[in-house]
């Protein structure tokens, strides 16, 4: 069988950039694939500041003519992970103070230039370069990464696979349609069979429909997308794919997340064996938050973006009646967000001082306190493609309260609140329904109410801490799914099969006259 030689394309890698959950799962998937055998690369822009990070950097090649101007691969190794790494290397592009968004919290106007001179890096990458292994495999991740199967496609290559994984299908990578000659996309992929959605350039969309294999990060979250509610107006062009549509559930890197050994707990680290610690832990984050040293109170952790997909906005309307309802309840929250919700949440901390406290921001040092220090982590969304930090909380004996969807309706076991009491023995946190404040509050409710049944919310944190959430699993999932694209068999049967399923798929659309709906 041939040997799978990888190139992974994306916008983030932990922790060379990283704004939230797709940074930790590329570096935890890549580390994992590399500790599996599995030799490979990845591609990432050259951010400020990222070049500097690596060691054993060289210039390996000038890339002229791509979108945005002339550019270079930059080579290296990140100390950290053990990652070997391909920069691309722009100024104009990439040296900027922030990834995505500048200093006002606004989109860069040329998003669509940079991400699409990715793109094109990675297919003049997979035709072959000077210095550079040629992969055979090219995994492209979240629509930062969404035109590069497009690309491969229409360069002919081949004896190159992709593989596009979803990981937040909301964010799609939606531009103008009239800059798609200027990006390089061929005219005959700029159609609505194509690259194009609802008359804009879609890069999401591109990478859906031309990718050989197309994964996301849950069972739950796979069926999810699939459907009207869930699938933000690409769930047609999603069930046309489902035949190639693979759920490999994500995983999280149980040695930098670990309280047993996490340098960032300093001389307070703790086991599933010895919890004598995370008494001090709880202690130094009231500390740290100003929060009344009271070793009794339910500590209750919130760190995530303050979004609407994370029901910060419902957080606001039902943590208010939760304190009121619960003298006993603390609350400290990490994160940032929409302005709105940073400032309603920083309202109520000054609203309850020495119950609440917000900090805005975020710092990886202070995350792991956050989960270290609390026993409750509200981590409600109106959908969650795999959902990590619960996981992460869960390892630190945090134990989460979260929506029943896509990933954390496969992770967090909750028997739920008509069980008897003695079957919570069984559970690592709590799930509830809708994006109502009451459904909230009561979720709320039940963990206070578990927590004081002492042996019983220890029995709930030992299966929290226990639980095997590691990439182990994923990567066999992965490999054999590497293998049966790049294997000497499988080449032109994989490419075939992809392009019967689309064309039978786009012929029935045309007969059928049907517009794709419109986003969520």
């Amino acid at each position: 069988m041939a040997k799978i030689r990888t190139l992974i394309v994306a916008g983030e890698a932990f922790p060379l950039a990283k704004t939230g959950g797709l940074g930790d799962a590329i570096t935890g998937m890549a580390r994992a694939l590399a500790q599996a055998g599995i030799p490979l690369t990845v591609l990432l822009p050259a951010y400020r500041g990222v070049r500097a990070r690596l060691k054993r950097v060289r210039e390996v090649a000038p890339l002229h003519n791509l979108p945005g101007g002339d550019a270079r691969l930059v080579a290296g190794t990140c100390p950290q992970s053990g990652l070997d790494f391909l920069l691309l290397e722009n100024d104009a592009l990439y040296d900027r103070a922030g990834i995505y968004l500048d200093e006002q919290g606004c989109e860069y106007g040329d998003n669509a230039v940079r991400y699409a001179a990715l793109a094109h890096a990675a297919a003049r990458v997979a035709g072959g370069l000077p210095g550079i292994v040629r992969p055979n495999l090219v995994h492209a991740h979240d629509w930062h990464a969404g035109l590069v199967p497009l690309l491969l496609r229409a360069q002919g290559l081949r004896d190159t696979r992709s593989v596009m994984t979803i990981h937040n299908l909301a964010f799609q990578g939606q531009f103008p349609l009239e800059c798609a000659a200027a990006l390089g996309i061929p005219e005959r992929c700029r159609g609505s069979d194509g690259a194009a959605a609802w008359g804009r350039l879609n890069f999401l969309k591109a990478g859906i429909r031309y990718a050989d294999r197309v994964t996301t990060v849950s069972h739950t979250y796979a069926r999810e997308i699939m459907t009207p509610a869930f699938g933000c107006g690409l769930d047609d062009l999603l069930r046309q794919r489902a035949g190639d549509l693979l759920p490999i559930p994500n995983g999280i890197d149980d040695i930098l997340w670990n309280p047993a050994r996490d340098p960032q707990l300093g001389a307070l680290r703790f086991s599933v064996r010895d919890l004598s610690n995370k008494a001090r832990c709880k202690a130094a984050l009231q500390h740290e938050y100003g929060l009344e040293a009271a070793p009794g109170t339910a500590l209750m952790a919130m760190g995530s973006r303050l979004t609407e997909q994370k029901m910060a906005d419902v957080a606001v309307q039902a943590l208010p009646e939760a304190l009121e309802r619960h003298p006993e309840l603390q609350v400290a929250i990490l994160g940032r967000g929409d302005r709105r919700l940073e400032d309603a949440l920083q309202a109520l901390a000054r609203r309850y001082p020495g119950r609440c406290a917000a900090h805005i921001g975020y710092d990886e040092a202070a995350a792991h306190r956050l989960h270290a220090g609390s026993d409750i982590l509200l981590h409600a969304s109106r959908f969650e493609p795999f959902g990590l930090t619960p996981l992460y909380a869960m390892r630190y004996g945090a134990l989460p309260i979260g929506s029943r969807v896509g990933g954390m309706a496969d992770t967090i076991e909750d028997p739920g609140p008509r069980a008897p009491l003695s079957a919570m023995a069984s559970a690592n946190g709590l799930l509830f329904d809708g994006d109502s404040p009451a459904a909230m509050c009561e979720a709320i409710a039940r963990a206070v109410h578990l927590r004081e049944h002492a042996l019983l919310w220890r029995a709930m944190q030992r299966n929290a801490m226990s639980a095997d959430f590691s990439w182990r699993s994923a990567i066999g999932l992965y490999a054999s799914l590497y293998r049966s694209l790049t294997g000497p068999d499988a080449r032109d049967a994989v490419a075939a099969r992809a392009d019967r399923a689309l064309g039978a798929a786009l012929g029935a659309r045309q007969q059928s006259g049907s517009a794709m709906p419109a986003p969520v």
